[in-house]
């Protein structure tokens, strides 16, 4: 990862600081292991690394959470066997799933080693994805510069729940998606009401960055077009 992303701090002041995530193979040089103990799920740890704070985790300290465990390719220990399955059953039988979409969740093609988190300037290792968290005007922003560096398309995948499937979503397709940021992402993460995910392919992430300022500046001449435009129409 460069050093081009804390400009995304200054051009994009309605979002979080992205934060890098990877799929690793192999222990990540110059990071720390968890070692803070459990937590509820690993979109949790979203939270830690856009606060600031950069480390790895084993895939057993994604077992708290079966339905992210599943979709980060991790099978559960034997004495967690039925934990999925009654995750599952459990949100069906309150309506909040059903069972249809479920061979639909996207799901990384094998289960990592270790999973690293950083904010995105400053993470030691090539990120698989970076996410933003951010207001839909901001996200707006994102998607459009995303769009310009080859790393989106302008039918943009998106998906609601499970919120963390927007990882694997992004890191099998190679271009952004969106999250809304389901209801135990957004318990577990404190994401605002007023805030939604992008994720965007952690190699075009760079290329990303280099084209906001085009974008925000477009965008800043399109609103004052707009707002002439308004200003014809005093009805509106």
């Amino acid at each position: 990862m460069t050093q081009t992303s804390p400009r995304v701090q200054e051009l994009l002041p309605g979002a979080r600081a992205p934060i890098a995530i990877g799929f690793l193979d192999e222990v990540p040089a110059g990071l720390k292991k968890w070692d803070s103990g459990g937590v509820p799920a690993g979109c949790a740890f979203w939270k830690l690394a856009m606060d600031g704070r950069s480390f790895y985790t084993v895939p057993s300290d994604h077992f708290n959470c079966a339905v992210g465990s599943y979709t980060h390719g991790i099978a559960l220990p034997p004495e967690r066997g039925a934990q999925l399955q009654d995750t599952i059953g459990f949100m069906i039988a309150n309506r909040y799933l059903e069972m249809a979409e479920v061979p639909g969740i996207p799901v990384l093609p094998k289960a990592p080693a270790y999973v690293a988190y950083a904010p995105a300037e400053a993470a030691p290792f090539q990120a698989d994805v970076v996410v933003i968290a951010a207001d839909p005007a901001t996200a707006m922003l994102v998607y459009e510069a995303a769009l310009r560096a080859g790393a989106g398309s302008a039918l943009a995948s998106a998906l609601g729940r499970p919120g963390c499937a927007v990882l694997p979503l992004t890191r099998n397709s190679g271009t952004a998606a969106v999250s809304f940021g389901c209801k135990g992402n957004r318990t577990f993460t404190g994401l605002p009401d007023s805030q939604m995910y992008l994720c965007i392919p952690g190699g075009k992430w760079d290329a990303v960055v280099r084209e906001l300022a085009v974008v925000r500046q477009a965008n800043r001449a399109m609103g004052e077009y707009y707002a002439g435009q308004k200003e014809k129409f005093p009805i509106v």
